[in-house]
């Protein structure tokens, strides 16, 4: 059996466990005792607040109000690899509308859901699982992943046709992410002290990648044996979160306590990817965070992942290498590196890890 063609074990949407009405996790959902969220700090801030707020509105300010929030997204991506943005330009009516359109999916019968089911080999459509590995532990969670971008990559027909809204406005919520996500990149190239264009074009300019996972986390019956998903680093450039505005379940490391994350109304959540922690020579570093259940409530949230050319070579940036800090990764292509997380599934940071130059 290749791996990348087909899953390892029949398919079981967690939605459909949670609606059985049984009081028990089944065996595999169980995670070891170590990695369970009641061992591992579990709601415990760990004494810090949250993640830093940053107010996008400094930009189009005067210099100090620019200058300041460039400082406020270096500090934070510096010292979280995570922050939560304001006043981002995105049309709260756009995210209320994609709030409402794939909550409408979830909610669809599982067998139309189904008629979209997904394989490991481009993860595409509607799935219970990420990783290929026989008899893995998995996550309490159902997604719809689907790509955007490069346009060649986007197949409208594997897109969901109900609700009748989901598709023009996945779309038009896809292009307006990707423009704050340019921003966002303009603003870390400068505060690393790189030329503003930097890392767009390190990406690959006009020619990015760009997908989207839209993740549904039902009711768990046993929130302190499970996770939602497990801890691990993103593996691409970029992600912007649209979290759940009811229902907390982010959690960040911060050294070895886990912070949850109270959104901020109208916000989204901004993080380092490891595509960005290596280009930075991990002057930025992309960290560990997770999603706990809740047995009271079911979360959905939508992830949006800029991600570099796929085909292209990255490693750290030459003015970022010096004798003091010298080169930390080998180069590798976004694709090549993919591979790792499509067979494992999350597996901390050990991927970014294994890249570091002997």
């Amino acid at each position: 059996m290749d791996l990348l063609n087909d899953w390892p074990e029949p398919i079981v949407p967690v939605q459909l466990l949670a609606e059985s009405g049984s009081n028990v996790v089944p065996d595999r959902y169980v995670k070891p005792p170590s990695q369970r969220p009641s061992l591992l700090g579990g709601d415990d801030d760990g004494g810090h607040t949250s993640i830093p707020v940053v107010d996008f509105a400094g930009l189009t300010k005067g210099v100090a109000e620019c200058r300041a929030t460039m400082r406020a997204v270096s500090d934070a991506c510096r010292e979280w690899g995570f922050f939560q943005v304001v006043n981002h330009g995105v049309s709260l009516e756009l995210v209320a509308g994609m709030r409402q359109a794939w909550r409408g999916f979830f909610d669809l019968p599982v067998e139309e859901k189904r008629k979209l089911a997904n394989s490991p080999r481009t993860y595409e459509g509607y799935g219970s699982r990420l990783g290929v590995e026989k008899g893995a532990i998995l996550d309490w969670g159902d997604y719809f992943f689907l790509h955007l971008l490069p346009t060649c990559v986007k197949d409208y027909n594997k897109w969901p046709s109900l609700p009748t809204s989901c598709r023009e406005v996945t779309e038009e919520y896809g292009k307006e992410l990707a423009k704050l996500c340019e921003t966002v990149m303009k603003v870390m190239s400068m505060s690393l002290g790189l030329d503003v264009g930097f890392l767009q074009k390190a990406f690959g300019g006009d020619d990015v990648g760009a997908c989207m996972r839209v993740n549904f986390y039902p009711k768990c019956p046993q929130p302190d044996l499970t996770l939602g998903l497990s801890a691990h680093s993103d593996p691409g450039g970029l992600t912007v979160l649209l979290a759940d505005d009811r229902v907390k379940g982010l959690q960040v490391r911060k050294g070895n306590a886990w912070v949850t994350v109270q959104p901020v109304p109208n916000a989204f959540i901004v993080n380092v990817g490891d595509q960005i922690q290596v280009l930075s020579n991990a002057n930025y570093k992309s960290v560990e965070h997770r999603v706990i259940t809740n047995a009271a409530e079911e979360r959905l949230s939508v992830a949006f992942f800029y991600n570099p050319r796929s085909d292209l070579l990255l490693g750290p940036a030459r003015e970022l290498v010096t004798e003091e800090r010298p080169q930390l990764y080998e180069p590798m292509t976004f694709s090549e590196y993919r591979l790792y997380i499509r067979k494992k599934g999350p597996q901390g940071k050990a991927q970014v890890e294994s890249l570091k130059a002997m």
